[in-house]
């Protein structure tokens, strides 16, 4: 436990060092955001910070943070906060701290490094239509409120929706060369989305899908991550064959729909993981069936879809490959991503959001790391 505080600046310090940054989720103090912080003899505090860009999209927060924090300060009469902004040289010093070395360094990608102890889900599908974004939404919501740090990339470029499904209609700050994500439902998300104007379409080739999504892992600052969920367009393209490049260690998880066309199309995306290394950790079967009012099933989409595929890609693979769950049809699922309101958080109950759940249960593993760790391993005798 620290010290208690002698004086009442010392108790204003203390104070502020409670107030984290709303991006970067780490104190204020820590960061050399507070340039100063006096009391007047009027018992007002004045408190100088200092902003990483001139139109911080959230001043006010930080303004409300702070004051509150501040104010409950016995002896404070009241908080008056001036705002500045970092010069060039405050910005690199603090992404050097936040990457950990120079402000020079090249960006790595931290998931990809041995000590990661990140889980990286790649989320993918043979074919479009399965419903494959709004189950990572989901799943990162369930994540993400079970106490987990989550991120999540959109990287289904031409067709990125993660953003408004989430309901993260904020735009990323940049520190330098850094990139500080929106987030919205304590999960960060980066998407190219956010760098375009409107509903502007993107027309990209394979290689400059492969620079956005490097970007993307980066430049972007995550922080420490318990799970990184990544929302892969369809098929087994450029992007997919990019992330295995980048992120060798990422696990697949293959959506599908019960019908016996998407799970053929399905296995397709599951199988590219022999070609490229990855484990495929799973499937989920998406649609399963419609609940009626009288409380009987319609297949709406047939039936054994995700099973066959379960199956068909442990035969292909060598491995088990699970089904993870069966998500039952909703409206109330695309009601809530319309809204950015995804139905684990909107309507935790309904059986669409409970099999979801159920998923997430199985997903929320953070990988330990044998870095530093001893193996208990001996040397063979002669």
């Amino acid at each position: 436990m620290s010290a208690p505080a002698s004086t009442v600046e010392d108790a204003i310090q203390a104070a502020l060092a409670t107030v984290n940054d709303p991006e970067i989720r780490r104190p204020i103090t820590e960061l050399d955001m507070v340039r100063s912080a006096l009391i007047g003899p009027d018992g007002v505090v004045r408190v100088e910070l200092l902003l990483t860009v001139a139109g911080c999209p959230l001043r006010d927060k930080l303004r409300a943070d702070i004051t509150a924090a501040v104010a409950a300060v016995p002896g404070v009469a009241g908080v008056e906060i001036e705002f500045g902004v970092m010069s060039p040289e405050q910005r690199q010093s603090l992404q050097a701290k936040l990457r950990g070395g120079t402000a020079s360094a090249d960006p790595v990608i931290p998931f990809a490094q041995p000590g990661s102890r990140t889980r990286v889900y790649a989320v993918a599908s043979g074919k479009g239509g399965v419903g494959k974004s709004s189950v990572t939404v989901n799943l990162a919501a369930a994540l993400a409120a079970r106490g987990l740090s989550v991120g999540v990339v959109d990287a289904d470029i031409y067709g990125h929706s993660v953003p408004r499904m989430l309901g993260a209609d904020g735009r990323p700050t940049r520190v330098e060369d850094m990139i500080m994500p929106p987030q919205a439902h304590g999960v960060k998300v980066i998407s190219i989305g956010m760098f375009t104007a409107g509903n502007a379409a993107v027309v990209w080739r394979g290689p400059m899908l492969h620079r956005a999504l490097q970007q993307f892992l980066a430049d972007v600052y995550w922080g420490d991550l318990d799970v990184l969920l990544l929302d892969l367009p369809p098929g087994t393209g450029d992007v997919a064959i990019s992330l295995a490049q980048l992120l060798p260690n990422s696990e697949i998880l293959v959506v599908t729909t019960p019908q016996a066309a998407a799970a053929e199309v399905a296995e397709r995306a599951g199988a590219i993981a022999l070609q490229t290394h990855q484990r495929v950790v799973g499937v989920i079967e998406n649609m399963s069936w419609l609940e009626l009012p009288d409380g009987s099933r319609m297949e709406v989409f047939g039936s054994g879809g995700g099973q066959t595929v379960a199956e068909s890609l442990s035969r292909t693979i060598g491995a088990q490959v699970p089904l993870l769950g069966q998500i039952p049809l909703d409206t109330r699922v695309r009601e809530a991503g319309d809204v950015g309101d995804p139905i684990v958080l909107s309507a935790p109950e309904s059986p669409a959001a409970t099999a979801l759940g159920q998923v997430a249960d199985q997903l929320a593993v953070r990988r330990e790391s044998l870095l530093g760790k001893p193996l208990g391993l001996k040397p063979a005798g002669r």
